[in-house]
C-alpha cells in the first residue's frame, strides 16, 4: 500500500472506483449497501485496464441501478462510543430505456476511542460527522449503445476521525520536553523531562525556575505509557473534508463484429484539511513532548526576566487534489478460443499540498527578523514581511501525467490448457514547484555555533561562566530566518539535484522556490498458463513484470531536500498455484510466489547528527535489491450441513538482499544485529587527519560523519555515524505468519426466519516499521476475535445484526513500530555535562547527549524509552459493538 502521504509518490496498490483510478484508498471501506462486490487482483497489474500497479489492484464495484423493478433499503446502526449510522438506497426503472439509483449515508461518532485527560480538550480517535451521496443513471438506447454514469459527493464536518487523524501514533513513554533543542527545525531535540522530578526541564539551567505553565500537575507523566486510549494533548487533531466531487462514466458500443468498444471517463476533486500538534522531530511521535503551555528561558545577556517560549505550536496539512482519466478498450466478445483486449489510458493530476506550523502565542514568529544583512542577502538585505505566525511553511504545487497502451490475449488451446500473454508500455511525467520558508527562534544553534554561512558574526560576551550572544535589549531572542542558509534549505550552490530544474530563487515574500521535472517509463507484461485436468481442478503458473513510477520527496515536512528525486521501482514476479474442489465439503486454494524487487521505494529518516545547522529529512530510499516470497493457503470446510469453516494461512519471507543506509535510531551501528560497513579506523582515515574539531564534516567524500551525541574515536571524542549493510533485514510491515479463521452456521427455522452466528479469529506475527530489524522497530504479534449474530426474516424484508469487533479488547498493530532516539543538546555550564559530550568548539558551551544514556543531571531515563529510544506504534481500534437494523422494500 501507500507508505507516505507525499502525493508525488505513487501507491503500490491501485484503487479503482467502478474502473476509475483513485489516488487514495478511502472508498474501499464503504458500506455493503452501496457495494456490489470488491475485486482483489494480486501481483503486477496493467495489461487489462487502468493505471499501472506494481503490487495489485482493488476495484470497488458499486450497486448499479435496477432496470427491471423498483427496490430500496434503509439501515440504521448504533454502537458504543455513541456511533450512529443512517443510510438508504433506492433504485429502479424510469422508462424502458432509463433507470437510476440514489444512495446516502450519514455517519456520526460523538465519543472518541482516545480520552484526552487535559480538561476541556476533546476526545480523539474515530470522532466522525460525515455525509456521502451517490447518484447513478444508466441508459440502454438500443442493442448497440449503452451508458452508465455516477456522481458522488462527500463532506466531513470535522473531528479527530477519518484518514490522517491521530497520525502521530502511540508512543508508550513518558513525555520529555524538547523546546530547548539545539536543532533549528526541531529535529534531534534536547530533552529534559523525567518523571521522578516535578517538571524535569527545570534541570536545564537556562529555564527560569517556577516559570513553567502546564494544565497538568506533572507534565512528564504521560498517561499513554499504560494505554493507547489516553492522551494529554494541548493541541488536538481535527480532520475536515469541505469538498469532494467525483464522476465516473462508461460508454459501451456493441459492434456486430464480435467485439465491444468501451470508453471510461473519470474525474475527481477534493479539498482535505488536517490539523494537529507539531511533531518534535523527524520520525518522532507527537506524544513525545510534555503538555507545557509556556515557559521562560534566560536570554543571552543573562537577564532573569527571560523570554517566553510557547508549547502550543500546531500544524495544518492540506491536500487540494484533482485528477481525471480517459480509457478506451476494445474487447472481444465472441466464442472463439482466442480472446483479446487492447486499450489505451491517459491520466492527469494536479495537486496543491501545503503544510505549515503556526503558533499565534509566539509573537516572534510574526516579527521582522534580526540581523537582516546576514540572512537576507538574496532579497537585497531586507528581510521578508511577517509570516502569519508560521515557523515552517511549505507549498508544493505539482502535476502528474501518465500515458499507457496495453493488450492481452487469452488462447484456449484445448479443454485443458489456456495461455495468457499481455504487454504494456507506461510513460509518466511529474513536474511542478515547491516553495519553502523556515524560521528559528530560541535555539542556540541559530545564534552562535560556527560554520553557519555568516551567522557567527555576532559579538560575544561572557557572564557567569556562560558564553552568550549579545542582543538588542528590545529583542533578546529574535526569530531568525533560515530560508537562505545553504546547509538547511538547498540553494543549489553545490549543484542541482536530479530532477531539479534551474537554481533556487528567493521571492519577495521570503520563500525559497525551485522547480521539478522528470519522467520515467517501462515496458511491462505478464505470461501465464492454466491447466484444468478436470472440472474440479485448476493448476496455474504465471510471470509478471511490474513497474512503479519514480517521484519527488517534496512537501509534508521537507525543506527543499538535497536529494528529492526517486528512481522507478520494478519487480519480477513468479507464482504457481492450484485451486481444488475435493468434494462437497472441502475446497482448497494454494499459491507459492517469489517477487524480486529492484529499487524498492522505502521512506527512511535521514537524521543530521554532526552538529550545527544542517538538514534532517525523510527520503525515499531506493533499496537496490530485495525479495518477497512465500506461500498462501485458503480452505473452506463444511463438515456438516449449514456449517462453513474458513481457514487461511500465509507465510511471508520479505527481506533486503542488497542495500546500505544509516539507522536514524542507531547511527553508530552499535545495537544488536547492526552490520556497520566500516570500522572506526576506516571512518577516521577517510575523514582526514588532522582536522579541527570545530568542523562537523570536513571531507565531503568521507565514509562516515560524526555523531556528536555519543562518545567515540571521532574528532572531539564523539562517535561515528556509519552506514549499515541491510542484507537480511526484513522489509517494513512484513509479518512472517498470518492466520485467519471464520466459523459460520446457518440455522433455518420454520416460521421464525434464519439465524446465522459467526465468529472470526485473526493472528498476525510481529513486524517492523522500518528497514532495520531491531527490537525498537518491532510491533509484537497480536490477535483479535470478532463475532456477529444475524437474523433475517423469511420474506427477506427485515434483518438484524448484533456485532462485536475485537471483543476481548486486545491491542493490535496495523503496522510495525519505529524507534526514535532521544538525542539532543542543551546549553550548560562548562564541567557540568557529566559523562555526556561537551562541545566547546563553538560560541556556546553545548552539552550533547542521549537521554537516559549519557545525559547530565536532571536528564535521566524516561519510562518506555530503554536505551534512549522511544517506540511509536500504529494501533487498531479497541472493542466496538452495536446493532444494525435493515429494512428492504420494493
Amino acid at each position: 500500500g501507500r507508505m507516505t502521504n507525499v502525493l508525488s509518490a505513487d501507491a503500490s496498490v491501485a484503487n479503482y472506483d467502478d474502473g476509475q483510478y483513485e489516488t487514495f484508498a478511502v472508498a474501499a471501506g464503504r458500506s455493503s449497501l452501496d457495494l456490489e462486490r470488491v475485486e482483489v487482483l494480486r501481483g503486477p497489474q496493467g495489461t487489462l485496464s487502468g493505471r499501472n500497479a506494481i503490487a495489485g489492484a482493488l476495484n470497488e464495484i458499486t450497486r448499479h441501478p435496477n432496470a427491471d423493478e423498483f427496490e430500496g433499503e434503509v439501515r440504521a446502526t448504533y454502537g458504543n462510543y455513541d456511533h450512529l449510522t443512517l443510510e438508504g438506497r433506492i433504485s429502479g426503472p424510469i422508462t424502458d430505456q432509463y433507470s437510476a439509483s440514489l444512495y446516502m449515508v450519514w455517519d456520526r461518532q460523538a465519543q472518541g476511542y482516545i480520552k484526552n485527560t487535559i480538561p476541556g480538550r476533546p476526545d480523539e480517535g474515530n470522532v466522525l460527522n460525515d455525509l456521502y451521496v451517490d447518484a447513478q443513471f444508466q441508459a440502454k438506447w438500443n442493442s448497440h449503445i449503452e451508458m452508465w454514469t455516477k456522481f458522488q459527493s462527500s463532506k466531513w464536518f470535522g473531528g479527530a476521525g477519518n484518514a490522517g487523524a491521530a497520525s502521530g501514533g502511540w508512543t508508550p513513554a513518558d513525555s520529555p520536553t524538547y523546546e530547548w533543542g539545539v536543532s533549528a527545525t526541531g529535529l534531534n531535540p534536547g530533552y529534559g523531562c523525567t518523571r521522578s522530578g516535578a517538571t524535569g526541564a527545570t534541570a536545564n539551567t537556562t529555564v527560569i525556575p517556577g516559570s513553567m505553565v502546564s494544565p497538568v500537575a506533572d507534565p512528564c507523566s504521560n498517561p499513554a505509557v499504560d494505554s493507547p486510549w489516553e492522551r494529554q494533548r494541548l493541541v488536538p487533531y481535527n480532520v475536515r473534508l469541505p469538498k469532494y466531487y467525483a464522476n465516473v462514466t462508461h460508454l459501451t458500443y456493441h459492434t456486430d463484429a464480435d467485439f465491444d468498444i468501451k470508453y471510461i471517463f473519470g474525474t475527481t476533486y477534493y479539498d482535505y484539511h488536517l490539523y494537529g500538534p507539531t511533531s518534535p522531530g523527524a520520525g518522532a511521535g507527537v506524544d513525545q513532548f510534555a503538555p507545557i503551555n509556556s515557559y521562560k528561558v534566560a536570554d543571552f545577556s543573562g537577564l532573569t526576566s527571560g523570554s517566553t517560549i510557547s508549547g502550543q505550536e500546531s500544524f495544518e496539512y492540506r491536500e487540494e487534489n484533482s485528477f481525471y482519466s480517459n480509457e478506451i478498450n476494445f474487447i472481444s466478445t465472441g466464442d472463439s478460443p482466442l480472446q483479446w483486449v487492447v486499450g489505451a489510458y491517459q491520466f492527469q493530476q494536479h495537486y496543491y499540498q501545503p503544510v505549515y506550523t503556526t503558533d499565534p502565542n509566539q509573537p516572534q514568529w510574526n516579527q521582522p527578523n534580526w540581523f537582516a544583512g546576514a540572512v537576507c542577502a538574496q532579497t537585497g538585505g531586507v528581510c521578508a514581511p511577517a509570516t502569519q505566525f508560521r515557523r515552517f511553511d511549505n507549498r508544493p504545487a505539482n502535476m502528474a501525467t501518465s500515458y499507457a497502451g496495453f493488450g492481452q490475449i487469452d488462447w484456449q488451446i484445448n479443454d485443458q490448457f489456456k495461455v495468457a500473454i499481455g504487454a504494456r508500455y507506461s510513460w509518466d511525467r511529474k513536474y511542478g514547484t515547491e516553495s519553502v520558508r523556515l524560521l528559528c527562534y530560541g535555539v542556540p544553534a541559530c545564534y552562535g555555533i560556527p560554520g553557519l554561512a555568516g551567522l557567527n558574526t555576532i559579538p560575544l560576551e561572557v557572564q557567569g561562566g556562560y558564553s552568550f550572544i549579545s542582543a538588542p535589549p528590545a529583542s533578546p531572542f529574535p526569530a531568525i530566518d533560515l530560508t537562505e542558509v545553504g546547509t538547511v534549505v538547498d540553494s543549489g550552490a553545490s549543484g542541482l539535484p536530479t530532477g531539479v530544474v534551474g537554481p533556487t530563487v528567493y521571492t519577495p515574500d521570503g520563500f525559497a522556490r525551485r522547480a521539478y521535472n522528470a519522467n520515467w517509463s517501462a515496458v511491462t507484461g505478464n505470461a501465464g498458463v492454466d491447466w484444468t485436468p478436470d472440472e474440479n481442478t485448476l493448476l496455474y503458473a504465471k510471470y509478471g513484470r511490474g513497474y512503479k513510477s519514480g517521484g519527488f520527496n517534496i512537501g509534508i515536512f521537507t525543506v527543499l531536500s538535497f536529494a528529492p528525486w526517486t528512481d522507478k521501482e520494478t519487480v519480477d514476479s513468479f507464482e504457481i498455484g492450484g485451486k481444488k474442489t475435493w468434494n462437497d465439503w472441502l475446497v482448497t486454494n494454494v499459491a507459492a510466489f517469489h517477487y524480486k524487487y529492484n529499487n524498492l521505494q522505502i521512506p527512511i529518516s535521514i537524521v543530521q547528527s554532526s552538529g550545527g545547522l544542517a538538514q534532517s529529512t525523510t527520503a525515499f530510499y531506493n533499496v537496490p535489491e530485495s525479495v518477497s516470497q512465500g506461500i498462501e493457503l485458503e480452505t473452506t470446510v463444511s463438515p456438516i450441513d449449514n456449517l462453513a469453516i474458513l481457514f487461511n494461512y500465509s507465510y511471508l519471507d520479505a527481506h533486503v538482499t542488497k542495500g546500505s543506509v544509516s539507522d536514524p535510531a542507531d547511527p553508530t551501528a552499535s545495537a544488536p544485529g547492526a552490520q556497520p560497513l566500516y570500522t572506526d579506523a576506516q571512518c577516521a582515515a577517510s575523514y582526514g587527519v588532522p582536522v579541527p574539531v570545530t568542523l562537523a564534516s570536513p571531507n565531503p567524500n568521507a565514509l562516515c560523519t560524526r555523531d556528536i551525541y555519543t562518545s567515540g574515536t571521532a574528532p572531539g571524542g564523539v562517535g561515528w555515524n556509519k552506514a549499515q549493510n541491510l542484507r537480511g533485514n526484513q522489509l517494513p510491515n512484513s509479518a512472517k505468519n498470518k492466520i485467519a479463521v471464520n466459523l459460520m452456521y446457518t440455522w433455518e427455522t420454520d416460521g421464525y426466519g434464519t439465524f446465522q452466528p459467526s465468529v472470526s479469529y485473526i493472528w498476525r506475527d510481529k513486524q517492523y516499521g522500518t528497514l532495520f530489524t531491531r527490537s525498537y522497530n518491532e510491533a509484537p504479534s497480536w490477535d483479535q476475535v470478532d463475532a456477529r449474530l444475524r437474523w433475517k426474516s423469511e420474506d427477506d424484508t427485515y434483518e438484524v445484526i448484533a456485532f462485536g469487533k475485537n471483543i476481548f479488547d486486545t491491542i493490535g498493530y496495523d503496522a510495525g513500530a519505529y524507534g526514535t532516539r532521544m538525542a539532543g543538546s542543551i546549553v550548560a555550564p562548562a564541567g557540568t555535562c557529566g559523562s555526556a559530550n561537551m562541545d566547546l568548539s563553538g560560541a556556546l558551551p553545548v552539552c550533547n547527549f542521549v537521554q537516559g544514556v549519557n545525559g547530565p543531571t536532571g536528564y535521566g531515563p524516561i519510562r518506555g524509552a530503554a536505551g534512549g529510544i522511544a517506540k511509536t506504534y500504529s494501533v487498531t481500534p479497541p472493542a466496538t459493538y452495536g446493532i444494525e437494523l435493515h429494512y428492504k422494500f420494493n
